[in-house]
């Protein structure tokens, strides 16, 4: 028996061979405190490791590659953060296979109150279908057709711009309005038209050049810069992306710093803006102060911590005002991540883990206004 241990501590024994040792060890301690400090030593030879992807790795590679040989049509950078966000949900979906398409997903915003609508993961797809299809409208690209091709998971886009019209440009009606035209359609199929599109818009903003950035993309009640709306897309993407894995219990990792970075920027650039929307619709309760044209204003000073994090001075009184760090009346710290989850209405402004000096009811109207960034 005790020329079997090492045998049995790296488990090679036949499984005859594993019962005996089994049995012989309850009965002799000897033998017992020997196999405990083989396994010890095995477990040190061989330490376990997860068999989950870094999730810099498909980055790294890319940078390795591209470093050797650089593309001859290169992605901007302005869209790389939607080609790995996609590129991310992608993989996410193959992993998980044709049996979870209806599985239940909650998404969550905020408006005014928290909201929650339960879809399928099929319909969150066609959702960000739906919505990533107003940028592919800001380039002149066709409107996702309801229909596939027989017997293949090819998706056939309509390639008329009429068609376009008969979608809707707020994003929810926009949504409605795909939903009813692809219910017939099976999961795999909704992520193949949700996929190709994505393909299809980097692909189409590659080609386009510079001057493509500065184009607008109207979201019905707002609109966007090209490069913007990219960002948007891929937080958007991120936090969906979430949405499905939580509801499955799979991990999903944050995006690389960097990206993460160019989607806090996008929604602290905006909060100025959302903050005198909410002001003229008297919902905020801090008083605004008229500001000279061309001084610096009062401001907050948003401090995120973490991976993608950095220092905001966002203006108070006028969205136009300059900012500086001596005329900050608060302070409001939290880690990246949070900040992100409380932009996509995930965490009620009330509840969010944030540092807070200064004024209170200024630093109350930019939660307030940082949740209200968030929709469906």
């Amino acid at each position: 028996m005790k020329s079997l241990l090492g045998a049995w501590a790296l488990s090679v024994c036949s499984p005859e061979e594993a019962q005996a040792v089994k049995t012989h060890l309850a009965d002799c301690a000897g033998c017992a405190e020997e196999a405990q400090r083989l396994r010890e030593a095995v477990g040190l030879l061989h330490p376990e490791e997860s068999l989950d992807l870094d999730p810099l790795l498909r980055i790294r590679v890319l940078e390795g590659c591209l470093g050797r040989r650089p593309a001859r049509i290169p992605v901007p950078e302005w869209a790389g953060p939607y080609d790995a966000e996609t590129a991310r949900l992608d993989a996410l979906l193959r992993d998980l296979g044709g049996s979870y398409w209806q599985a239940p997903v909650e998404l969550r915003w905020f408006d005014g109150v928290p909201v929650t609508r339960e879809l399928t993961v099929g319909g969150v797809i066609a959702h960000l279908t739906a919505v990533d299809s107003l940028v592919g409208r800001g380039l002149g690209l066709p409107a996702p057709g309801p229909d596939a091709a027989p017997h293949t998971a090819r998706v056939r886009l309509r390639r008329t711009r009429g068609q376009d019209a008969e979608l809707p440009l707020e994003p929810w009606e926009r949504t409605a309005a795909l939903w009813a035209a692809q219910r017939h359609l099976p999961g795999v199929t909704l992520h193949s038209l949700w996929r190709e599109q994505s393909h299809h818009l980097i692909r189409t903003v590659s080609f386009a050049g510079r001057g493509a950035a500065g184009l607008a993309v109207d979201y019905g009640v707002f609109a966007l810069p090209l490069r913007d709306a990219f960002l948007d897309r891929a937080f958007e993407c991120w936090m969906h992306a979430w949405d499905i894995a939580d509801a499955v219990d799979y991990p999903y990792d944050p995006p690389a710093p960097r990206d993460l970075n160019r989607m806090i920027d996008l929604a602290a650039r905006m909060l100025p803006t959302v903050l005198a929307d909410r002001r003229r619709a008297g919902l905020a309760i801090s008083a605004s102060r008229l500001v000279p044209a061309g001084a610096p204003g009062r401001s907050l000073h948003l401090e995120i911590e973490g991976d993608g994090g950095g220092d905001w001075y966002l203006p108070v009184d006028s969205p136009g005002a300059p900012t500086s760090g001596e005329e900050a009346v608060a302070h409001v710290a939290m880690d990246s991540v949070e900040f992100c989850q409380l932009a996509a209405g995930h965490i009620e402004p009330e509840r969010i883990a944030a540092g807070q000096r200064g004024d209170r009811a200024v630093i109350r109207d930019m939660l307030f206004a940082t949740a209200s960034l968030s929709r469906l």
